[in-house]
């Protein structure tokens, strides 16, 4: 069984809020941690910017893991957001299995 955690970064804790209710809700993931406010500085648009955004974690299947980037990107503000999946390569085995058997559809 394939398990992933998603990276996403969100501009306000209310957007991370909207956006972990919703895809655990829908059982896109299993659980979503919000990491709090992180200072990102970055380029866009040519230039250099700073802002403050907050992080969050999810936990879902490979199986769950196209549709839950595409269903971020529509409920996200941002044109290009950031969503990153790194692949669980071990764990703990009954951890594994609930994010499986949480995020069967």
């Amino acid at each position: 069984m394939e398990a992933y955690f998603v990276y996403v970064t969100a501009a306000n804790t209310d957007e991370a809020q909207r956006i972990a209710r919703t895809v655990v809700e829908e059982r896109l993931a299993a659980c979503a941690n919000l990491l709090g406010a992180i200072q990102s500085i970055y380029w866009w648009d040519g230039k250099m910017c700073e802002g403050e955004e907050v992080a969050l974690v999810l936990k879902t299947s490979g199986e769950r893991k196209a549709e839950l980037i595409d269903r971020i990107k529509q409920l996200h503000s941002y044109d290009c957001p950031s969503i990153v999946c790194l692949p669980i390569a071990d764990g703990n085995p009954d951890f594994l299995r609930w994010i499986a058997a949480e995020t069967n559809g």
